[in-house]
Parts: C-alpha cells; structure tokens; sequence
C-alpha cells in the first residue's frame, strides 16, 4: 500500500539534479567527476551583496517578512524594471520569492485550470512542463532545432494558438539552448499575441545579463502586451547569488495578487536577508557584473571551439546564459562492450561512467536528441571536458 498521491507518483524527478547527484556518488567515490550539469555561475557573490546581509543581520533584519516582499525592495525592483527592460510594473504589481522556481510556480498554479493549453518553445527549461501537468494543464510543445538557432517562427506560434490557449511560456535567453530572441524576432511574435488577447505571457529573463551579441529586449515592453505579460527574474544567475533564493515577478495587479494568495499559504515572505542583499544588488548598475559576463562569452567561444572538433556534434552559437545544447543522435545505437546507446540518457550515463563528465539529457528539456552541457566553470575545465567527452565518444562502435 502506498501513501503518496497520484499527483507525486506523476511527477518526474528533475533530470538536472538527479544528473547532478549520480555525479556527486562518484566523486564521493574518489572519482574525478567535471560537474557540466547545474545551471550555477561558479563565481562568488559580489562582496557589496555581502555586506548588505550582513549589516542586515546586524540591524536585526530577523523577523518575519511581508508576503510580496519589503516595500523599499519592491520599489527598488520597479526601478530596475524601468532602467533596464523599459517595463512599466508598480510595486503592487511585483511579487518577490524563494527564487525564480517559486514564482513560476505561483504563476502557474494562479492561472491554469484542468484541460488548459501552455504553449511551449521546445526546448524548455525542465521544470516548466512538470509544473504545467502537476496543475493539469495541458503541454503543447513548439520543436526547434540547432538550425534554426531553437527559435520559433511567427507562424508556428500562430498555428499553436487556441481557443483552449491560456499562456505562452519561454526563457529568454533560454535555458537550456542559451538562444536568445532579439527584440524584432520578439516584435513579430508580438503581432501574433496582439491577435490573441486571451493568451497570457510569461517572459522568464533570469539570464538577462549574461548575454553576449543582441541587445536584451523584454517582450512586456511592447505597450500593447504590457497588461498580460508577467516578467520573471530573480538574483541567482546575474548577480551569482544561487544560494540566496530570491526571485521576482512583475505581473498584471490581478495575477501579482493571486500569487501573493497562493504564496502566503505556502512559504510567506522570503528570507529577510536575501532582501536585503538583493535590494543592494537590483539597485547596482548592471555594469558591476560585467566581469561575469565577459568570462562566460570567452568560456562560450572556447567551448564552441572545442566542441566543433569532436566528430558527429552539431550545435548552435548561443546569444547568451552558459549552456549549449549539441544534437548527438550520431552516437545512438553504438556500443561500448556491452554498453548500447539507445538514446541521450544513455549516453550521457555513458560519458559520466566512461568519461567521468556530468550532463544533463535533452529528453528532460522536451528535445531528445539532445545533451545539455553548461560551461559555468573554468576554462581548463572545459578543455579538460571536451577532451575526455571527445575520447570516450570515440571508443563507441
């Protein structure tokens, strides 16, 4: 007999983390696993952040906080919404939490009824089609491919569309493909939305600053999709700040306030000193992670670099985040003794196994001929990744 709902028993385990902790069993083992599966910048938290916690701690920040957030926090994230996306959300119309992930949830869970349809650009960060069907929404799933850089055209948007639509949900720039939308590829999938009005958007920008090429262009700028489009960001990736926990929306007031409802059942406020820590960081110029971000474009350069050396992979250029996204269907269907690659899940075990490199398969982010490799980490790490990713490959026949 079990105890658990039928709900959890539907829900899968996040591939990432699971990815993340066969490679720590290894490593407990005196293996010497490079971890290339977790999405988290290896970089510290900037040391302004660090003071600002902990004058808070010393000011007696300890108590409980307001659901949405602090109220000079809110009007510090409204600023930053005007200054850096031209994006126009009163504090009553922003909602703080326990990171990125608790927002969308909030999102989701105040928004989609049974039977309705989400439309997602596939591939799509892992979490977001387990949240859909945990709220019994209904996954429609958009496919791209490396070729077309895993952008999705006009036309596929407005093909997707139906009555049944409630919401369009991306990352942008994405996690896991690292592509970004450039803001005239947004402008006319915009014109698609403008025809839709029952359609609600969900634009997650967590990796707005670490972006290499295009200019970041918010889809929620655009005056006519202002009132249904919900932004997403949080502190975790730009400001490397992953262990703080501190996400945020701004949202059309009805939708902010359904999730300030749902969240005050749940979690309440988050942590009293991530806001404050957050609070120094969203009022920083974005300049101060400049440093960041140029090391995650060389990092990109060489990985790509290194990766168009390995035989049979075929990726794109990523605008931005820390990831690519290589199509590896080549290596389906080869052995290595008695190991069979039927898929990229087996070989991503493979390369762990064998290789000693930990990836995430693209099964998990809607795109199964697909590894995910984030190049958040050194790079002599990186070379030492391809190297051995490029070694073991070529023992499978």
């Amino acid at each position: 007999m079990s105890f658990l709902s039928q709900r959890v028993q539907r829900l899968a385990e996040s591939e990432t983390l699971a990815m993340a902790r066969l490679g720590n069993e290894l490593k407990e083992k005196g293996v010497n696993v490079i971890n290339m599966g977790l999405g988290e910048p290896d970089f510290a938290t900037p040391d302004f952040v660090k003071v600002a916690a902990k004058e808070a701690i010393d000011k007696n920040f300890s108590y409980y906080t307001p659901v949405p957030g602090y109220k000079d926090l809110l009007e510090a994230i409204s600023h930053k919404f005007k200054r850096d996306n031209n994006l126009n959300y009163k504090p009553s119309q922003i909602v703080t939490s326990t990171g990125a992930k608790q927002s969308i949830i909030n999102i989701v869970m105040a928004t989609v009824n049974p039977g309705d349809e989400v439309i997602l650009p596939a591939p799509y960060w892992v979490s977001y089609s387990e949240m859909i069907q945990l709220n019994e929404g209904i996954v429609v799933a958009l496919e791209t491919d490396y070729k077309s850089d895993f952008k999705i055209t006009p036309a596929q948007l407005e093909k997707a569309i139906t009555p049944k639509t409630k919401m369009f949900l991306f990352s942008n720039p994405s996690n896991p493909t690292g592509t970004m939308y450039n803001e005239k590829e947004l402008r006319a999938l915009g014109e698609v939305f403008k025809k839709n009005p029952h359609v609600l958007i969900i634009s997650d920008e967590i990796y707005e600053y670490i972006t290499f090429e295009d200019k970041m262009f918010s889809i929620g700028s655009i005056p006519e999709l202002a009132n249904r489009t919900v932004t997403v960001n949080g502190m975790s990736k730009g400001f490397a700040m992953t262990g703080w926990r501190l996400g945020y929306i701004g949202a059309p007031e009805e939708v902010a306030m359904a999730c300030v409802k749902i969240q005050g059942q749940f979690t309440s406020g988050p942590s009293s000193i991530s806001q404050r820590a957050a609070l120094a960081a969203v009022m920083a110029d974005p300049a101060v992670i400049k440093p960041m971000r140029d090391a995650f474009l060389n990092r990109r350069n060489l990985i790509i670099s290194l990766m168009n050396e390995v035989p049979h992979i075929k990726t794109n250029n990523p605008g931005g985040a820390f990831y690519l996204f290589p199509e590896v269907s080549y290596y389906f269907g080869k052995h290595h003794g008695d190991i069979l690659i039927k898929d990229a899940k087996d070989l991503c075990m493979y390369l762990l196994n064998v290789g000693h490199v930990a990836m995430t398969p693209g099964g998990a982010f809607g795109a199964p001929n697909y590894m995910r490799l984030s190049y958040a980490t050194s790079e002599n790490q990186i070379r030492e990744a391809v190297s051995r990713i490029k070694n073991a490959l070529a023992e499978l026949k």
